[in-house]
C-alpha cells in the first residue's frame, strides 16, 4: 500500500506543479472558469496557482506533506464553484467545448482528488505517529 500512496503522492506532485505553472503561463482558459460573482478573476487564478504548486510540492518533504495535503484538500474545495459553474454554463476548457457529460462528470472526480489529498495526511504504513 505504501508503494501505491507514494505513487499516487508523485501523481499529485506532478499534476499540482503542472496545473499550477499553467495558472501563470496561460492564466485565460482559468479565468473564463471563475465564476461572475468572483472579483479579481486573474489575481484568484494567480494565487489558485501558487498554492497548486505549494501543495504539490509539499507533498515530497514528510516534514511539510501533513500541511500540504490538507491545503490541497482546501483547494480543491475552493476550486470547486470554478468546476460547477463551467458545467453550468457549459464553459469551455481551454477554448475547447466539452460534451455535457464530461462537464459534469468532472464533478464527481473532484472528491477522488481530495481523497487522495487527504490520504497524504495520514501516516505511512497505519501507524500512528506520535507528536
Amino acid at each position: 500500500m505504501d508503494r501505491f500512496k507514494l505513487v499516487v503522492r508523485w501523481l499529485i506532485t506532478v499534476g499540482m506543479v503542472f496545473i499550477g505553472v499553467g495558472h501563470f503561463i496561460k492564466p485565460e482558459p482559468f479565468v473564463v472558469i471563475v465564476p461572475e460573482v468572483l472579483p479579481y478573476k486573474l489575481l484568484l487564478v494567480y494565487i489558485s496557482g501558487v498554492a497548486e504548486i505549494a501543495g504539490g510540492l509539499g507533498l515530497i518533504l514528510p516534514q511539510t506533506r501533513k500541511l500540504a495535503g490538507w491545503g490541497l484538500v482546501l483547494l480543491y474545495l475552493a476550486v470547486f464553484p470554478a468546476n460547477i459553474n463551467m458545467a453550468i454554463n457549459d464553459l469551455p476548457l481551454d477554448g475547447k467545448h466539452m460534451s455535457p457529460l464530461m462537464l459534469w462528470g468532472r464533478l464527481p472526480v473532484q472528491a477522488l482528488f481530495i481523497a487522495a489529498a487527504y490520504w497524504q495526511t495520514r501516516p505511512e504504513g497505519g501507524r500512528v505517529r506520535a507528536s
